[in-house]
């Protein structure tokens, strides 16, 4: 095979490629942006992270696609997952401003970064960029770690500096003051034999005929325990003596 048509063929995949990760990536995009659930807008973002990962290994950075899996499908996201947990899947949004104007300053930050993404898009397919090869000469994953630890270093730190403060941030939202103190084994232990029941509680539907909670637990004679069944239940309806069944 001729090394035109290898590069036709590599041409061919890498398109077909893309065009099958790229609209995952998209519409991943928009479900995470439209999804009310902050767990199913954790997956989607897992998506396209992923999709991302492919298209970074289509255009032969094995690093770069290392760690959108590893660093942010691998532990960004877990951190994210972690905090929703902590926080609360159920916990509603307050709609009420309590900084004032910080919809505007977020817009103006979006704006902002929009704007620096662009101008990072449009340097980045200008033909003006020379010395990539040199800069890869020893391979890609050389050349981003000589940049990443010696010219982009400080940026590097102040990177995880952050992510070390997102993680202190959360746990501090995510504390809760213990009102009353917590009892120890031997407190516990004697509270329960201080009470009316210091034995264990018999279990619904113990040698019963079925494993409804309404069924209660027999006793040897055949009645139905007293304490088997919650206070509701008992006064629902009244149990068949030596039965255990309830009346219709």
């Amino acid at each position: 095979m001729s090394a035109t048509a290898v590069l036709a063929a590599a041409s061919t995949g890498e398109t077909v490629t893309f065009w099958i990760l790229a609209p995952i990536a998209v519409l991943a995009a928009l479900a995470m942006v439209i999804a009310k659930n902050a767990v199913h807008c954790a997956l989607f973002l897992g998506t396209v992270m992923l999709s991302l990962a492919g298209l970074y290994a289509l255009q032969d950075a094995p690093f770069l696609a290392a760690v959108q899996v590893i660093v942010y499908t691998g532990a960004i996201l877990m951190l994210f997952l972690f905090v929703v947990m902590l926080v609360g899947v159920d916990s509603s949004d307050s709609l009420v401003e309590t900084l004032r104007g910080q919809r505007a300053v977020a817009l103006l930050i979006g704006l902002g970064f929009a704007g620096l993404l662009g101008s990072t898009l449009v340097d980045a397919v200008s033909d003006d960029n020379v010395g990539l090869e040199q800069a890869n000469q020893e391979g890609n994953v050389v050349g981003i770690a000589r940049l990443l630890f010696t010219d982009y270093v400080f940026a590097f730190e102040v990177t995880s500096a952050l992510l070390i403060t997102a993680a202190l941030g959360a746990m501090v939202l995510t504390h809760k003051e213990r009102l009353v103190p917590r009892l120890s084994q031997k407190q516990l232990s004697r509270q329960r034999f201080s009470s009316d029941h210091p034995f264990p509680l018999p279990g619904p539907g113990v040698f019963a005929d079925g494993d409804s909670v309404a069924r209660g637990a027999l006793l040897p004679d055949g009645t139905v325990a007293p304490d088997s069944l919650a206070p509701t239940l008992q006064e629902i309806a009244p149990t068949d003596e030596g039965t255990g069944h309830r009346e219709p």
